[in-house]
């Protein structure tokens, strides 16, 4: 039962998050054609192959700095979706320590969700990633507050975030190029509160599946 975030059970993060990417590249490609330009799927698995990539070749030595690698990888990509994550990694990547807590990564999350709130101009019920990142944020804060283990914790905000992200399905789109499509969003589950659900089963292998 994993009670501390050490450097390498975050790059094993990460590293699962990659390969669920991969497997879901042509779902995330299809949903993202049908509510944006159908870039999404290759954005998130360019970005993922580049943090892995530079994770390998210059190891981290802490959790935040893991974050901060896959911050950069994805500030280097086009689209929308590159600075959105690229900022919400990079404010997760503040957290310090060489072993990170619920409470300390609940934290960070918070401060990360926030600004991609503020950038973005988002709120829950806008059909974007916000979907999944404030619920998810929202269920490790609470658990994290109960005293619970950092593994139950993540495995709650897995949890928040796919209901969240199957949320968005009945939502009209308020934000981003599936604004622009209309009716024609609904009914179709938005690919980066998608991509944050799998963000999070990715924390542990015993999380629920994305």
């Amino acid at each position: 039962m994993m009670t501390m975030l050490s450097v390498g059970g975050t790059r094993a993060w990460i590293d699962r998050f990659a390969d669920a990417a991969e497997d879901q590249f042509d779902s995330l490609t299809d949903l993202d054609r049908l509510v944006g330009d159908g870039d999404f799927g290759m954005n998130l698995r360019t970005g993922l192959r580049s943090a892995v990539q530079r994770l390998r070749s210059d190891p981290p030595t802490s959790p935040g700095e893991v974050f901060a690698r896959t911050s950069d990888a994805f500030l280097d990509i086009g689209g929308t979706s590159g600075p959105l994550l690229g900022l919400w990694f990079g404010r997760i990547g503040a957290v310090s320590g060489v072993e990170v807590t619920a409470t300390d990564l609940a934290s960070a999350l918070g401060a990360a969700t926030a600004a991609v709130q503020r950038l973005g101009n988002a709120q829950v019920g806008h059909k974007t990633m916000v979907d999944a990142m404030v619920p998810a944020t929202s269920a490790l804060t609470e658990a994290a507050v109960s005293g619970a283990t950092l593994s139950a914790a993540l495995n709650s905000a897995a949890t928040a975030a796919r209901l969240g992200a199957e949320s968005t399905r009945a939502m009209l789109a308020r934000r981003g190029r599936a604004a622009y499509v209309g009716e024609h969003a609904r009914g179709v589950e938005d690919p980066g509160a998608s991509a944050i659900a799998m963000f999070f089963a990715a924390s542990s292998y015993k999380s629920v599946p994305a």
